[in-house]
């Protein structure tokens, strides 16, 4: 543990707001609530505190971690739910939501389909604000549970090489984990068809801040050389010309003839929900870690609530 790092009262909006000893004391810290979980205690770390899910925007997994992460420390959890049966119905705008939420509550977690309303967010609560993905701009919950589970699938995390594969244009999961990969000196190789392609911007800031990265069509290639490779699905909800979307749907499939080119012992990830991206054939596949992954959100959570809440 870093005894000099403190997360107390701090807002968690971008990947990039982090250095290298507070990344390895969040990924820490979730390793000491994976092994309490895993080990049956009965954790009350928060006991007597209340942690909003605001969520804007539909969810799974993001949502139903965070619900289990509030339980598990002992939290109380209180739930937008389905923002066509609140106040959002009525014409109430999100701010004045978040303003009202952020009164009952010691923390909040949100999820909004606008690029930027966490910052936003952010600037209005009292407490605490978790982003638990903004528009197509920033995951940084995601991302950490993603370098944790790195570290814990391949026993360590920097000097290697990670294709990320598919929609690099709207994947906020791979716009946040591209400033970590460039933290720890991974290398990266985008693959992606040519309509989504990662953002210029996003390049141009990852190699302004020293990232390696190699651009490419061509997947048999990129994971021949690749310790993992961090698969995304085309998001439909993102487009908003339909036959935009059928154009590059399916672009890239992962299957076992495609993992047969791959290097030895390669790692997959995702963030899912999947679709197509990945067959189902390759969750044999012992460095399939996705479902793992999926996993490792609780605990990374935990370790975020905990510590945002100075209760750890």
């Amino acid at each position: 543990m870093e005894p000099n790092v403190s997360f107390a009262g701090r807002d968690i909006i971008n990947s990039y707001d982090f250095n290298n000893q507070e990344l390895c004391h969040i990924m820490d810290t979730a390793m000491i609530y994976e092994k309490r979980v895993k080990s049956g205690e009965a954790i009350k770390d928060l006991d007597g505190m209340v942690v909003a899910t605001l969520f804007f925007e539909p969810s799974t997994r993001t949502r139903l971690s965070f619900q289990a992460a509030i339980s598990r420390v002992g939290a109380s959890c209180i739930d937008l739910g389905n923002a066509s049966v609140s106040s959002q119905a009525k014409g109430e705008t999100w701010q004045d939501t978040l303003k009202t939420v952020d009164g009952y509550v010691d923390a909040i977690v949100m999820r909004h389909p606008t690029s930027g309303a966490a910052i936003e967010g952010a600037e209005i609560a009292v407490h605490p604000l978790i982003n638990g993905g903004d528009g197509s701009r920033q995951h940084p919950t995601q991302a950490l549970l993603d370098i944790y589970t790195m570290r814990k699938e391949a026993g360590h995390i920097g000097g290697q090489t990670i294709t990320f594969l598919g929609d690099l244009k709207y994947g906020r999961t791979v716009h946040s984990l591209g400033d970590f990969m460039t933290q720890f000196g991974n290398k990266m190789i985008f693959c992606s068809p040519e309509e989504l392609r990662m953002p210029k911007e996003e390049t141009k800031r990852l190699r302004k801040a020293g990232a390696e990265i190699e651009e490419t069509d061509d997947v048999a290639a990129a994971l021949a050389k690749s310790d993992f490779v961090y698969v995304t699905r085309v998001q439909r909800e993102r487009f908003e010309n339909p036959e935009d979307y059928e154009k590059v749907k399916g672009s890239y499939i992962l299957d076992n003839k495609l993992l047969k080119k791959a290097k030895k012992d390669m790692i997959i990830l995702h963030p899912l929900p999947r679709v197509d991206e990945i067959a189902v054939e390759v969750d044999d596949y012992p460095g399939a870690a996705y479902f793992r992954q999926a996993h490792n959100g609780m605990y990374l959570r935990m370790a975020l609530l905990g510590l945002v809440t100075g209760r750890i």
